[in-house]
């Protein structure tokens, strides 16, 4: 069977590979053609286009670039027509998958979503488009299935893919990734500013001036596999910090602390186990009309699955140096993480265990093989 998978950013591209990877193995005939990035070319079938294309952040830069968007968005429906998939799968990504569907249902496409789009977030009235063009829709936050059962909707909650791609992950020294990194042996703080320029923009600066008030810790920047170092070392200047490349998992996976942009970070650092502080900082216009339509209470997954503060969060003008001092001084003490360990533990029995992309994969090439 043929499948045609839509995937944007980093998270995308690491649970579009994982989804890809379980296809294959239900599916022996399968032909995939995908919009994602390296970990899904790696696995194979035919990349279309490379995320890092439409890498735009909040509602001002998408604007910006609203000519390139609908290039992209033609090119797609004509791509899909000419391959004919029995199926097109949308992973998260909503802004652009969401336009892509309402052509393809009506087009005559069976429509698949894994990852829903946040509509528990913010505009809500997306769900009438979602119940029209997506024909089932995979769910990995728990609340998410009660959310669209009050709008009548059923949808199917798979478990966490993060839980799969952590577990399954290659286990690295840590004596040996210090040596190849060059670390020395202090307590690593691990510093997640995101994957976007806008973001890392915003955010590395202040955190990386905290280190001399915290010169007993090494701090390392996971870098993100969408940029490259020149552009970080733009930011970083004359500081003497480390610098570690598209290896997030394995710095985490050694560290003491993290400070950590909102995003799916925040949840990937809670299940390595990593005290951490959320940060947020967006452009100014972005902002003021993020704060007028979401109506959550936390912008962290790991607050939000748990519906209680668990981890800070300093957003916007809270983002500074002073609150982040403060806050980094918190989760170094013994006994706040001692406490943050247990919430954690129970934030991963909430996400219900392995085997989400096994779980989707095998859902679709069943409800396939029923036509």
């Amino acid at each position: 069977m043929k499948y045609y998978i839509i995937a944007g950013e980093a998270s995308g591209d690491l649970h579009g590979s994982n989804l890809m990877k379980a296809l294959y193995t239900k599916d022996a005939n399968a032909e995939i053609k995908f919009w994602g990035g390296d970990l899904m070319k790696n696995v194979g079938g035919t990349l279309v286009s490379h995320y890092k294309e439409r890498a735009f952040m909040g509602f001002f830069e998408v604007l910006m670039n609203l000519n390139k968007l609908l290039v992209f968005i033609k090119f797609c429906k004509k791509d899909i027509e000419n391959f004919k998939p029995d199926v097109v799968v949308f992973i998260d990504n909503s802004g652009f998958n969401l336009r892509i569907a309402k052509w393809a249902k009506k087009a005559g496409f069976k429509t698949n979503y894994y990852i829903s789009p946040q509509v528990w977030a913010s505009r809500a009235t997306r769900v009438k488009a979602i119940k029209r063009d997506i024909d089932k829709m995979f769910v990995i936050l728990p609340f998410e299935k009660e959310f669209y059962k009050k709008y009548n909707y059923n949808v199917a909650f798979v478990g966490h893919p993060l839980i799969d791609a952590i577990a399954d992950r290659k286990q690295v020294s840590e004596i040996a990734f210090r040596k190849e990194h060059c670390l020395d042996d202090k307590k690593i703080i691990a510093l997640l500013p995101g994957s976007r320029k806008q973001e890392i923009t915003k955010m590395l600066s202040v955190m990386l001036s905290l280190m001399d008030d915290f010169s007993e810790y090494q701090f390392v920047i996971a870098g993100a596999p969408s940029q490259d170092f020149n552009f970080y070392k733009n930011i970083i200047g004359n500081r003497n910090v480390a610098f570690i490349n598209n290896k997030t998992y394995d710095l985490l996976s050694i560290s003491y602390a993290a400070l950590v942009g909102s995003g799916t970070a925040t949840l990937e650092t809670a299940l390595f186990k990593v005290p951490q502080v959320v940060c947020y900082k967006g452009g100014f216009i972005s902002y003021q009309i993020a704060k007028r339509i979401i109506t959550l209470k936390f912008i962290s997954l790991v607050n939000l699955i748990m519906d209680k503060e668990v981890v800070k969060e300093l957003i916007q003008n809270d983002f500074n140096k002073k609150n982040l001092k403060t806050a980094l001084t918190n989760i170094l003490d013994d006994s706040y993480r001692e406490k943050l360990f247990l919430e954690y533990f129970e934030l991963e029995i909430i996400l219900g265990g392995k085997g989400a992309s096994q779980n989707v994969a095998q859902q679709i090439v069943n409800d396939l093989k029923k036509i």
